[in-house]
Protein backbone atom coordinates (compact mmCIF):
# COMPACT_ATOMS: atom_id res chain seq x y z
CA UNK A 1 0.00 0.00 0.00
CA UNK A 2 1.14 3.42 -0.94
CA UNK A 3 1.17 5.51 2.15
CA UNK A 4 0.82 9.31 0.38
CA UNK A 5 -1.86 8.27 -1.24
CA UNK A 6 -5.38 7.96 0.85
CA UNK A 7 -8.66 5.39 0.05
CA UNK A 8 -10.03 7.92 -2.29
CA UNK A 9 -6.50 7.88 -4.21
CA UNK A 10 -6.16 10.98 -3.26
CA UNK A 11 -1.70 12.63 -1.76
CA UNK A 12 -1.82 12.84 1.81
CA UNK A 13 0.86 13.53 3.99
CA UNK A 14 1.48 10.42 6.37
CA UNK A 15 0.15 11.08 10.36
CA UNK A 16 3.64 10.12 12.20
CA UNK A 17 1.53 11.22 15.94
CA UNK A 18 1.75 7.54 16.74
CA UNK A 19 5.03 6.69 16.15
CA UNK A 20 7.97 7.02 18.77
CA UNK A 21 10.53 9.60 18.89
CA UNK A 22 14.03 7.84 18.08
CA UNK A 23 17.22 9.46 17.30
CA UNK A 24 17.36 9.29 13.84
CA UNK A 25 20.66 9.70 11.81
CA UNK A 26 20.98 9.52 7.72
CA UNK A 27 23.88 9.62 5.89
CA UNK A 28 24.05 10.67 1.91
CA UNK A 29 26.89 11.20 -0.76
CA UNK A 30 27.16 12.24 -4.36
CA UNK A 31 30.02 13.35 -6.85
CA UNK A 32 30.80 16.56 -9.18
CA UNK A 33 33.19 15.71 -11.67
CA UNK A 34 34.43 18.50 -13.48
CA UNK A 35 37.60 19.66 -15.64
CA UNK A 36 40.99 20.04 -14.52
CA UNK A 37 40.86 23.33 -14.55
CA UNK A 38 37.85 23.76 -12.79
CA UNK A 39 38.94 21.03 -10.21
CA UNK A 40 41.71 23.40 -9.93
CA UNK A 41 40.48 26.67 -9.16
CA UNK A 42 37.92 24.82 -6.42
CA UNK A 43 40.96 23.33 -4.86
CA UNK A 44 42.70 26.60 -4.85
CA UNK A 45 40.41 29.14 -4.14
CA UNK A 46 40.41 30.98 -7.39
CA UNK A 47 37.14 31.05 -8.68
CA UNK A 48 35.93 34.39 -8.87
CA UNK A 49 33.08 34.02 -6.65
CA UNK A 50 34.83 32.92 -3.73
CA UNK A 51 35.19 30.29 -1.57
CA UNK A 52 34.11 27.25 -3.72
CA UNK A 53 33.86 24.18 -0.93
CA UNK A 54 33.23 26.43 2.30
CA UNK A 55 29.96 27.87 0.43
CA UNK A 56 29.06 24.17 -0.41
CA UNK A 57 28.64 23.38 3.23
CA UNK A 58 26.58 26.46 3.31
CA UNK A 59 24.52 25.50 0.78
CA UNK A 60 24.05 22.01 2.12
CA UNK A 61 23.30 23.01 5.34
CA UNK A 62 20.47 25.30 4.24
CA UNK A 63 19.37 22.53 2.01
CA UNK A 64 18.95 20.08 4.62
CA UNK A 65 16.55 22.49 6.68
CA UNK A 66 14.57 23.73 3.78
CA UNK A 67 13.39 20.10 2.59
CA UNK A 68 10.05 20.02 4.25
CA UNK A 69 9.78 23.38 1.60
CA UNK A 70 10.80 21.22 -1.55
CA UNK A 71 9.94 17.81 -1.16
CA UNK A 72 6.03 17.95 -0.79
CA UNK A 73 5.57 15.40 1.76
CA UNK A 74 8.04 16.01 3.93
CA UNK A 75 7.22 16.60 7.59
CA UNK A 76 9.46 19.89 8.47
CA UNK A 77 11.59 18.33 11.19
CA UNK A 78 13.77 19.74 14.26
CA UNK A 79 17.65 18.98 12.93
CA UNK A 80 19.91 18.70 15.73
CA UNK A 81 22.92 18.49 13.43
CA UNK A 82 24.37 18.51 9.73
CA UNK A 83 27.94 17.17 9.34
CA UNK A 84 29.18 17.87 5.92
CA UNK A 85 32.72 16.66 4.64
CA UNK A 86 34.27 17.09 0.48
CA UNK A 87 36.37 14.69 -0.43
CA UNK A 88 39.10 15.50 -3.41
CA UNK A 89 38.60 12.88 -6.40
CA UNK A 90 41.99 13.97 -8.18
CA UNK A 91 42.36 11.26 -10.13
CA UNK A 92 39.09 11.92 -12.08
CA UNK A 93 38.61 15.99 -10.94
CA UNK A 94 36.03 15.39 -8.67
CA UNK A 95 34.75 16.30 -5.73
CA UNK A 96 32.81 13.98 -3.21
CA UNK A 97 30.18 15.34 -0.90
CA UNK A 98 29.08 13.55 2.31
CA UNK A 99 26.32 14.82 4.52
CA UNK A 100 25.45 13.25 7.56
CA UNK A 101 22.06 14.71 9.62
CA UNK A 102 20.54 13.63 12.50
CA UNK A 103 17.45 14.29 14.96
CA UNK A 104 15.49 13.03 17.86
CA UNK A 105 12.12 12.52 16.21
CA UNK A 106 9.19 10.54 13.92
CA UNK A 107 10.13 9.98 11.18
CA UNK A 108 13.09 9.76 9.38
CA UNK A 109 15.83 12.34 7.56
CA UNK A 110 17.09 10.61 4.37
CA UNK A 111 15.01 12.92 2.92
CA UNK A 112 17.13 15.71 4.64
CA UNK A 113 20.65 13.90 3.80
CA UNK A 114 19.72 13.59 -0.30
CA UNK A 115 18.19 17.24 -0.67
CA UNK A 116 21.53 18.41 1.62
CA UNK A 117 24.02 16.52 -0.67
CA UNK A 118 22.27 17.78 -4.14
CA UNK A 119 22.28 21.47 -2.89
CA UNK A 120 25.61 21.36 -1.92
CA UNK A 121 26.97 19.64 -4.96
CA UNK A 122 24.52 22.59 -7.30
CA UNK A 123 26.31 25.62 -5.39
CA UNK A 124 29.21 24.26 -6.57
CA UNK A 125 27.91 24.19 -10.28
CA UNK A 126 27.33 27.74 -9.93
CA UNK A 127 30.27 29.05 -8.05
CA UNK A 128 32.44 27.39 -11.38
CA UNK A 129 29.96 27.08 -14.28
CA UNK A 130 31.96 30.32 -15.80
CA UNK A 131 35.04 27.89 -16.16
CA UNK A 132 33.48 24.43 -17.01
CA UNK A 133 29.36 24.25 -17.45
CA UNK A 134 30.47 20.47 -18.43
CA UNK A 135 30.43 19.41 -15.41
CA UNK A 136 28.20 16.35 -14.27
CA UNK A 137 26.59 15.77 -10.74
CA UNK A 138 26.15 11.94 -10.27
CA UNK A 139 25.59 9.16 -7.75
CA UNK A 140 23.53 10.52 -5.30
CA UNK A 141 22.89 8.33 -3.05
CA UNK A 142 21.88 7.04 0.76
CA UNK A 143 24.62 6.08 2.36
CA UNK A 144 23.27 5.13 5.74
CA UNK A 145 20.80 5.20 7.95
CA UNK A 146 19.70 4.74 11.77
CA UNK A 147 16.56 4.90 13.94
CA UNK A 148 12.46 4.01 13.39
CA UNK A 149 10.97 0.88 12.66
CA UNK A 150 12.72 0.34 9.80
CA UNK A 151 15.77 0.12 11.28
CA UNK A 152 19.44 0.40 10.22
CA UNK A 153 20.10 0.26 6.74
CA UNK A 154 23.99 0.61 5.08
CA UNK A 155 25.08 0.61 1.63
CA UNK A 156 27.38 -2.00 0.84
Amino acid sequence: MLTHIDENNRPKMVDVSQKDITKRVAKASGIIKMSKEAFEAVKNNTGKKGPVTQTAVVAAIMGAKKTSELIPMCHPLNILGVECDIMELSDVCAYKLFVTVAIDGKTGVEMEALTSVSIGLLTIYDMIKAIDKSMVITDIMLESKSGGKSGEYTRL
